[in-house]
């Protein structure tokens, strides 16, 4: 026989925990039903089990210690080892395989609760409904227990059976020398009943497609991309699970005025060139209304001026936003006489050289 902790690849100090625990490993890793007609991984599965049969006992592991696999009188395993594969219970190792060996087949298989899928839906808004905040209706298509057989899948007046193939356990066993294999019954599908006569309304499904509509409230400030969660408003679950979520998806419309930075706004505020070398007061639209704004003497083209809290409402933390207003002098495209006579005036007593440093380059090379 294999060494059994080499089978287990533990050190001959290892715990009991340590043991158990490599054990289980390695009985998940190469469990026959994991691994179907795969004979090396059912002869690894025996080394591992008949090596956890001495390990986990006392009193076979101290004689181990002691006198190696030939044991006191020569024999193969260790005086009063048994090992019996057949009666590995295998739902205490993989849960969901329930029953699948020796004492553990024909016990009927729980139906383990499911939780019900996510669902999605998309929204528009318009940006200033975004800004302020909005109560939408959104209609969802979830699954929903029939409304005429109440989820049963029977026709009204009668009940579903149980399966005569397996008893209402939901499997069969098929044994295979040492080893009984459980699979769902082939009949009810592993429901462990049958429906004779199925609901017309479902098709013995025991549910249907139904469209809910729910109100959601969309958060001020909300964006393109922003989701919303109702908790337990997606598909329901199943055998006692709990319901799935449902996520609105926010897409908002393009702004003719605003540009979204975050929580920050941008605004390009067109100026005169006589406002922008003078300086002025000019009135800019906000969300809010519009507020007075000074731009200062010399300002150029792309300077942002920043308005405080004018902007948009922040999704965390509170507050809002601000308002950038990004500076653009505008050109004339045409002139009247006595604006052309203006400039022309203007243009022999200007003293700024804005190309200077051409002139100089020129001169120098």
């Amino acid at each position: 026989m294999p060494d059994p902790y080499q089978v287990l690849g533990v050190p001959k100090s290892a715990s009991d925990d340590e043991v158990k625990k490599a054990y289980r490993k390695l009985a998940r890793q190469y469990h026959p039903d994991r691994n179907p007609g795969d004979a090396a991984a059912e002869e690894r599965f025996k080394e591992v089990q008949g090596a956890y049969d001495i390990l986990s006992d006392a009193d076979k592991r101290k004689q181990y210690d002691q006198f190696g696999a030939a044991g006191p009188r020569g024999s193969g395993f260790p005086p009063g080892s048994d090992v019996r594969f057949e009666n590995v219970d295998l739902s205490d190792l993989l849960g969901q395989f329930g029953g699948l060996f020796g004492r553990g087949a024909g016990r009927r298989a729980r139906p383990q609760p499911e939780r019900g899928a996510d669902l999605e839906s998309h929204v528009q808004l318009s940006f200033e409904d975004a800004l302020a905040g909005a109560q939408v209706r959104v209609p969802v298509d979830v699954e929903s227990p029939c409304h005429v057989c109440h989820g049963t899948g029977a026709e009204p007046g009668t009940s579903p059976l149980t399966c005569p193939e397996c008893g209402g356990s939901g499997t069969t066993s098929d044994s295979h020398g040492l080893f009984a294999f459980s699979q769902p019954c082939p009949r009810c599908r592993g429901n462990g009943v049958i429906v004779e006569k199925p609901c017309k309304a479902c098709r013995g499904a025991g549910r249907e497609r139904v469209t809910k509509r729910y109100a959601v409230k969309i958060p001020p400030g909300a964006k393109s991309g922003t989701r919303v969660r109702l908790k337990g408003k997606g598909e329901p679950g199943r055998n006692g699970g709990p319901a799935g979520d449902l996520f609105v998806v926010v897409t908002v419309t393009a702004s003719p005025l605003y540009e979204r930075r975050g929580a920050d706004l941008v605004l390009e505020l067109p100026v005169t060139y006589p406002e922008a070398a003078l300086g002025a007061t000019v009135e800019i639209p906000t969300p809010d209304g519009p507020v007075a704004l000074k731009v200062p003497a010399g300002t150029e083209t792309g300077k942002l001026l920043r308005v405080r809290g004018r902007g948009a409402p922040k999704l965390r933390g509170g507050g809002k936003g601000d308002l950038l207003a990004r500076v653009k002098v505008t050109v004339p495209q045409k002139l009247t006489k006595t604006e052309k006579e203006a400039l022309e005036g203007y243009d022999r007593v200007l003293r700024e050289r804005p190309r200077e440093r051409f002139d100089r380059a020129a001169r120098d090379a």
